[in-house]
């Protein structure tokens, strides 16, 4: 028969007694054998056998005293930048902060202190000072319950082997809980693994900036660094979306993926296909696309680029002296007159000209391809074509509005624009560290849309790296992942493992994200991608079931206790039974409301496929060290 173990440690440490009660009996029996009161064998034989029972009593009262005093749990600690280093001397191991592996008992003990108040059983601390504990209670003033974490008494440094972090990781956690110390610690050990680092933080926070400058100032080369700020374009660097393609239809796709959803998908189609024209057209001029161009053409309408396609397409097919040709010359005199009608009114009469000679004058079998679409576009009636590309202008325009359009559409031959020309390609054969700030309180349109193009990009980065193999490792941190999430990031999370690219997401609720995604079975299907869960306090119901449910369930023991009392009509007949009954049922091995109630910076992790944790991390101090001129500059930034 299988026998349980059943512990109840919430309770007076009744042990001791009986522990100081051997103590008496060991001084007596040691006391009448020095005295000769009674034989020295029997005397040495009844003190051997005290002093065991006190031994073993006073263990016993040790113990429960020891979980009851760490009940007081365990302070934010703040470590520096070296310090950290010091934690994490191998790169093939990341540090999730001090804490313990979460077993069984723990859960049973959690269980059992939802019973009672567990401010009664508290212990003063130097009962684990005296047992060689490392002791930092946690004050009264922090959020949170400390007795979350002092389940165990002994805690030790967590470290899980990068490979299973190939998966993706979400950091989940309400405001202020702590997600941004949690990426800060893995930004900076990434930046220490000499990994690319691609930081996408909607909200600017100038903390965790500063934590990533200071890894990079202390484990990387000069220059490392890059970053980029929609309201401050002057002082960061110049991004190109639109730089690396292996397919010119590529760019259509990557700027498609930040259209706002239709039902029938129709206008997406249609932008995608107004999109690819120009970006084809361009191509086949040798020019670089970039959004600005692409704002210009699909906006003002295809007409120059057809010209000058044309152009080219007329001197290759019939030479220098084409326009001489008596056809031509007709079809120019014509729209010269007015005679040709005009689809547009930007449309030259050289152009209405050069369309109706390659119409109808050039073979079907000499037609190219791209001057083809060209011209379909041109024919399309304008009023109708603004209609179906209504989803794509306001995405193009955010992004080219302003100084904007100068950062997102570098020119290289701006001899006065001195600031660096980055794209994903650069920043990753570099090995830089690229903080993209959005700035989403003021403008979260805009900021969305940047971000999503930039994970747009970086997806495609990822299939031209699985395509050709052999790359430098990406660690991808992206803070409040609901406001850029979309198909691209959701495909890098999918397969972005296969690229070379760690993925670490944090979010608030699940409900954040269902609404951009449009349903909770969407959210929780892009969330499946995810492999390891770190959660912080979060107050969110739907967040909590999801978390808990990756937690699993564990079985608990549950103890009743009866008492029965029964009189005969006898005088002096009666009967007592007494009955303790241990049960077992199966619950959820962390309960959903703990979540809730976890201090700042404390979390519990389902990692390296399933193993569960509990955890605390340290509080990054980057200015440790610093000069003050210097802490300041870093913030005005």
């Amino acid at each position: 028969m299988l026998v349980r173990k059943y512990e109840m440690p919430w309770r007076t440490a009744y042990e001791l007694y009986a522990g100081l009660v051997w103590v008496g009996a060991l001084a007596f029996f040691l006391y009448i054998t020095a005295r000769s009161i009674a034989p020295a064998l029997l005397g040495m034989t009844m003190a051997a056998m005290c002093a065991l029972m006190t031994v073993q009593r006073l263990g016993l009262a040790l113990r429960v005293l020891t979980v009851r005093a760490s009940l007081a749990g365990k302070a934010m600690e703040v470590i520096t930048t070296k310090r950290l280093g010091e934690l994490t001397p191998n790169g093939d191991q990341v540090f999730l902060g001090f804490g313990f592996e979460w077993q069984p008992v723990h859960s049973q003990r959690l269980y059992e202190l939802a019973k009672v108040n567990f401010r009664d059983y508290m212990v003063s601390p130097w009962v684990l000072r005296t047992l060689g504990y490392v002791v930092n209670p946690q004050p009264d003033a922090e959020i949170g319950m400390p007795y979350i974490h002092g389940v165990e008494p002994r805690e030790q440094a967590l470290y899980r082997p990068l490979q299973n972090f190939e998966g993706g990781t979400l950091l989940v956690g309400t405001t202020q809980a702590g997600k941004g110390v949690a990426l800060g610690n893995l930004i900076t050990q990434a930046i220490r693994r000499q990994d690319v680092v691609v930081i996408i933080d909607p909200k600017n926070s100038k903390r965790l900036k500063r934590v990533a400058m200071r890894a990079c100032d202390d484990y990387r080369a000069p220059d490392t660094f890059q970053w980029f700020h929609p309201a401050f374009p002057e002082t960061g660097v110049r991004l190109d979306f639109t730089f690396n393609w292996q397919k010119p239809t590529e760019i259509a796709s990557r700027i498609q993926s930040i259209m706002p959803p239709d039902t029938a998908g129709a206008y997406s189609s249609f932008g995608w296909d107004a999109i690819n024209v120009v970006v084809q057209g361009l191509v086949d001029l040798e020019e670089r696309p970039n959004l600005m161009k692409l704002a210009k053409y699909i906006e003002g309408g295809i007409e120059p680029v057809l010209e000058v396609s044309l152009r080219r397409f007329y001197d290759a097919l019939l030479g220098a002296k084409w326009r001489e040709r008596p056809e031509m010359r007709r079809l120019l005199d014509s729209a010269q007159k007015g005679n040709i009608k005009r689809p547009s009114e930007s449309a030259s009469n050289d152009l209405l000209a050069y369309v109706a000679f390659y119409e109808h004058h050039v073979l079907q079998t000499q037609h190219n391809k791209v001057i083809d679409s060209q011209v379909r576009t041109f024919r399309h009636n304008r009023e109708h074509y603004q209609k179906i590309t209504a989803n794509l202008l306001p995405i193009l325009s955010m992004l080219t509005s302003g100084d904007l359009g100068k950062s997102l559409s570098p020119d290289p031959f701006d001899a006065e624009d001195l600031r660096p020309m980055m794209n994903f390609e650069k920043i990753e054969r570099a090995g830089h560290v690229l903080y993209l700030c959005l700035d989403s309180l003021p403008d979260p349109s805009v900021a969305s849309a940047i971000g999503a193009l930039a994970l747009a990009d970086l997806a495609a980065r990822a299939g031209m790296r699985y395509n050709l193999g052999g790359y430098r490792r990406i660690s991808l941190f992206v803070d409040e992942v609901s406001n850029v999430i979309n198909q691209p990031l959701i495909e890098i999370l999918n397969k972005g493992a296969e690229g070379g690219i760690y993925t670490t997401c944090a979010m608030q609720t699940l409900a954040d994200l269902a609404k951009r995604l449009g349903s909770e079975d969407a959210a929780r299907m892009a969330l499946g991608n995810l492999n390891n869960v770190i959660a912080l306090r979060t107050k969110d119901r739907p967040t909590q079931d999801f978390i808990v449910e990756t937690f699993g369930k564990t079985a608990i023991h549950t103890m009743r206790v009866g008492l029965n009392n029964a009189a005969d009509a006898h005088l002096g007949d009666f009967t007592s039974v007494h009955s303790a009954q241990v049960t077992e049922s199966f619950e959820e091995t962390i309960p959903s409301d703990i979540l809730g109630k976890l201090p700042n910076l404390q979390y519990f992790a389902s990692v390296s496929g399933g193993r569960l944790i509990k955890g605390r991390f340290p509080l990054l101090n980057p200015d440790d060290g610093l000069p003050p001129q210097r802490v300041t500059q870093e913030e005005n930034q």
